[in-house]
């Protein structure tokens, strides 16, 4: 028997999916945040147990992990330096020189990770164009590294002017400092960010270099365990950009990981819309800490170069540490089912973004915690079976979630169930308004879209948020408790290789580029072929360009073949097409030019065909009732109870219901109707 497993860290649970051909089987354990790889190993064997698999019979296992975002948002990463061009140290506090909210006057940007006295410049200097205006100082990187001897650093990051065109300064200074500095860390530009824009590629490489030792440890621990354990497939990890990699790639470039579970959620995503059909969808994810939403237009999920980590000001772009790396692009806030519920100065009632993790948890876990959560309130209003939650594993506690309200309720003048009305709605209205930005800022809607909904807290707010976004339609998968484990064994084995190159239209060089692309393809196979051997691979070009004098680019699609001398008129073509699109218009008689270029290479793994319709069958009888308070009416009802095991395809029924499973319960609100689809799917649709 072969099998297939999918391990996700998150902030609060680590989800692990065994896929076997006897079917797929599912588990949720609270994280082990102080030694990850243990909780990954007690999940890993009890899986095994439960579906009587043996280790050896496992021929793949995919990894997605939190621990490199969670350590760049509680700073909790390696001890580092930033070795930069003499004169070029403060780049990293100057950033972008603006004001992220302007009008206010208390305002602080985020520390960086590296601090001034930790920051060493030292003299070379290579031209834009890469001739080299002064030669490296050796003697200067040595001394260099004598003083980070004596501050004990664990991680440098070699960071100079221009390197991405000419790396040659770099790769001799992180020789000498690895030879100087034996055991730490080094990050070069060069590897990390071979691209324009010196605050993004330094920043991107201080926060690989921050992050490399803890990851690179934890990695190479776990493979080593899990081979231990018998496990004979190979140790794949989940990528930001929604492939996977190896360990090795992994463990040079963590930063790269920085966004792997929401990644593999948007892979999820991506299949159930093909499976149904759907033109337009939103992801919407919602874990133990935080919710992430997506878009997704034809079948095809939005994609992005720069991604903002630990901002400072929720939604606020520009306040947080900027990181450029392939990424699915989404917005992550802190309202999950262990963040915090409280009042404000003025005594209104914010929940989130701080969480109670998974110790001590949420109080209805009762394992110390006193602070009123989102699970607390679910609890509260009565949609989650105390004896059901997690599968079983946790029991929770009614009594405590309504005691932890209390907090609330006194001031709010209210029971504990108002209370819990209270927190219901303003955590999703707080999620719909990130949807709403997230849409506008991509020149997007939300309605006439299908919400998409998974994780463990996903289906119990997902047709109230559907509601609140003007949607009509929401899909629950099968298993989306788990639901982006499910999707790392969708995920395609994929790499993206990126170059600067600046390159005028009207001073077109085809041999230049496609000697450049051809070094890309052979750096890009060389990472995914050793991990997908006689695989078909499908390969994706883009170009970064612009009109001549504009200060930011956009990305056009390119033909997988070489250029011809005379390529540059269907390049502006192409240009033009994609710029109208964004923009609603092209500009003619300006120049074009671009100056970034991407190729990935990735494992050709064709979208499900849309699945058939089952005809309506008889509505299906209720396991019983329970009486629930709905927060946006303010009514008590009498919830009908539904396994979702019992509920075959075809089967319909109306709300107010409840849909309870090991991983999760779907909330079917009175206004609305389930039925299930011919693949298990339950689909919710908004009749009034």
């Amino acid at each position: 028997m072969s099998a297939r497993l999918a391990v996700d860290i998150g902030g609060t649970f680590t989800d692990v999916v065994l896929e076997t051909a006897d079917g797929a089987h599912a588990l949720k354990v609270l994280t082990t945040t102080d030694a990850p790889e243990r909780g990954v190993l007690d999940g890993v064997r009890t899986i095994l147990a439960e579906a009587r698999c043996r280790p050896a019979d496992v021929s793949l296992v995919v990894h997605g992990t939190t621990l490199a975002t969670n350590a760049l948002i509680e700073r909790k990463g390696a001890h580092t330096a930033l070795v930069t061009t003499e004169g070029f140290r403060d780049s990293l506090e100057i950033a972008w020189e603006h004001r992220f909210e302007q009008y206010d006057i208390y305002m602080e940007r985020p520390e960086p990770l590296v601090p001034r006295d930790l920051r060493f410049g030292v003299p070379e200097r290579v031209a834009a164009d890469g001739a080299v205006l002064l030669a490296l100082d050796e003697q200067a990187v040595r001394a260099v590294a004598a003083e980070l001897r004596a501050h004990r650093i664990e991680a440098v990051a070699v960071c100079f002017l221009h390197s991405f065109t000419n790396e040659a300064h770099e790769r001799r200074a992180g020789a000498i400092l690895a030879e100087e500095l034996p055991g730490v860390a080094i990050s070069l530009s060069c590897d990390v960010c071979p691209e324009i824009r010196e605050y993004e590629r330094t920043s991107t490489t201080i926060a690989n270099a921050y992050v490399l030792p803890r990851m690179a440890g934890y990695l190479g621990a776990l493979e080593t365990k899990l081979k231990k354990e018998g496990i004979a497939g190979p140790l794949l990890l989940m990528m930001s950009s929604g492939g996977i990699t190896t360990v090795d790639t992994a463990q040079r470039y963590p930063v790269r990981l920085v966004e792997s579970g929401p990644a593999g959620g948007a892979i999820l995503a991506l299949t159930v819309a093909a499976e149904n059909g759907l033109a337009k969808a939103v992801a919407f994810d919602m874990g133990g800490t935080t919710a992430k939403l997506t878009l997704l237009d034809d079948l095809s999920l939005q994609r992005s170069r720069q991604f903002e980590v630990a901002r400072a000001y929720r939604f606020v772009q520009g306040s947080g540490l900027p990181v450029r790396i392939p990424v699915i692009e989404l917005v992550e806030i802190g309202a999950g089912g262990g963040s915090i519920a409280r009042l404000d100065a003025l005594g209104r009632l914010q929940v989130g973004p701080d969480s109670a993790g998974s110790t001590p948890g949420p109080a209805c876990y009762g394992n110390g915690g006193t602070e009123p959560t989102v699970t607390d309130a679910d609890t509260a209003l009565g949609r989650l079976d105390p004896k059901r939650f997690a599968g079983g594993a946790i029991p929770l506690y009614r009594d405590k979630a309504e005691a932890a309200l209390q907090s609330l309720a006194g001031p709010l003048k209210t029971d504990a169930q108002g209370a819990a009305a209270g927190v219901a709605e303003i955590v999703d209205e707080t999620m719909a308004s990130a949807a709403r930005v997230h849409a506008v800022e991509n020149g997007k809607d939300t309605a006439e879209r299908t919400l998409i909904a998974f994780g463990g807290a996903a289906p119990l707010h997902a047709a109230r948020l559907a509601r609140k976004l003007g949607m009509k339609r929401v899909v629950v998968p099968v298993g989306a408790g788990v639901g982006s484990a499910f999707g790392f064994l969708r995920a395609p084995i994929a790499y993206e290789v990126v170059r600067t190159r600046h390159v005028r239209l009207d001073m077109f060089d085809a041999k230049m580029l496609n000697e450049l692309f051809a070094a890309m393809r052979t750096e890009a196979e060389a990472v995914v072929r050793p991990a997908a051997p006689g695989e078909k691979l499908a390969e994706t070009r883009l170009a970064f360009m612009r009109y001549r004098g504009q200060g930011h680019e956009i990305a056009v699609p390119l033909p997988n073949q070489p250029f011809s001398a005379d390529a540059a008129p269907d390049l502006r073509r192409r240009f033009e097409a994609t710029y109208e699109t964004v923009f609603g218009r092209a500009i003619p008689k300006l120049e074009v030019e671009a100056l970034t270029w991407t190729l990935s290479i990735a494992t050709d793994r064709p979208l499900p065909e849309p699945a058939g319709i089952p005809e309506k069958a008889v509505a299906p009888k209720p396991g019983g009732h329970r009486e629930v308070l709905d927060p946006a009416s303010g009514r008590h009802e009498n919830a009908a109870l539904h396994e979702r095991s019992a509920l075959g395809p075809g089967m319909s029924l109306d709300g107010p219901a409840l849909i309870v499973e090991d991983g999760t319960t779907t909330v079917v609100p009175q206004g609305f109707s389930a039925r299930i689809n011919a693949l298990g799917q339950i689909v919710l649709e908004d009749v009034t």
